[in-house]
């Protein structure tokens, strides 16, 4: 009997041990769940609504809000200019429709510089700042980059052409810096920036200052003019530049020195007794 009851007790022993080993893991087990949960929790950042564009938009089109969708994105990384429910795209009210200025891949987000104001024409005047002007320039596949221009690029211009005898001495033809950093705002007809391919124009447009568009009338109706493309991240500002066919070949200019005439002195011989005596005179000659 004692026996029996020794067994039982053993028994009863083993499963409570099983039953708590069982249950300590479970535990475990459900506090690693909860942990892991809390960090994703903690990983989730607060969104907002942004209008993006639902298919491709190209330069010209009118927008409408079949072609926008919202999504939801990341507070902290809101591109500026995006348009949210504080400043919708399309406002309460308001019939005029927007047109795009630049072209957008599907789920791109549609920025304020994308995109023209409600009513507003996608035309050149809607790309030129307060102060600035547009001014056409004349190129050809070799004063245009070989057509590998596109609007939004900048450029240095240059002059070449012969100066004037009676402003500096004679030094052949001179290519100079002119105008360095311009913006491209169109080229030919065209002032979307998404060409295809190479586009070998025939004229370009620029957004300058008055005083530039003077300068580079001048220029351009005195010499040629030539474009050097600058790279999109360069942000270094071209110094004073001017190359003449001298500097360029290496020939030093020759220095012409005036030759000093020496003071005349006339004079005659008299013989008196045996002296010879020498009596300067007026020179004649």
């Amino acid at each position: 009997m004692r026996m029996v009851f020794g067994l039982v007790l053993l028994a009863g022993i083993a499963l409570a041990g099983g039953a708590v080993y069982m249950a300590k893991n479970y535990i475990g087990q459900y506090q690693t769940a909860l942990a892991k949960e809390r960090a994703q929790r903690e990983k989730i950042v607060p969104t907002i609504p942004v209008y993006v564009a639902d298919r491709l938009l190209k330069y010209g089109e009118e927008l409408t809000m079949e072609d926008v969708r919202t999504v939801d994105w990341p507070e902290n990384a809101i591109p500026e200019g995006a348009f949210t429910e504080d400043n919708p795209l399309f406002a309460e009210g308001v019939t005029d429709p927007r047109v795009v200025l630049r072209t957008m891949e599907k789920d791109e987000a549609v920025l304020l510089v994308k995109v023209t104001a409600p009513g507003e024409e996608a035309g050149l005047t809607s790309r030129l700042e307060r102060g600035m002007r547009a001014f056409a320039i004349k190129v050809d596949v070799a004063t245009g980059v070989s057509g590998f221009l596109r609007p939004g690029d900048r450029v240095d211009v240059y002059w070449t052409g012969r100066v004037d005898q009676s402003l500096s001495q004679d030094r052949g033809e001179v290519t100079k810096l002119i105008q360095p950093g311009i913006k491209l705002i169109a080229i030919d007809q065209n002032a979307a920036g998404d060409l295809d391919g190479t586009r070998i124009a025939q004229t370009v447009t620029v957004a300058v200052q008055p005083a530039q568009v003077a300068a580079l009338a001048q220029a351009q109706s005195t010499g040629r003019l030539s474009l050097a493309l600058v790279g999109a991240e360069d942000d270094t500002i071209a110094g004073s530049i001017e190359v003449d066919q001298r500097s360029l070949l290496g020939i030093e200019r020759e220095e012409i020195k005036a030759e000093v005439q020496k003071e005349q002195i006339c004079s005659i011989r008299t013989r008196r007794g045996a002296e010879v005596v020498e009596i300067p005179i007026p020179c004649t000659n």
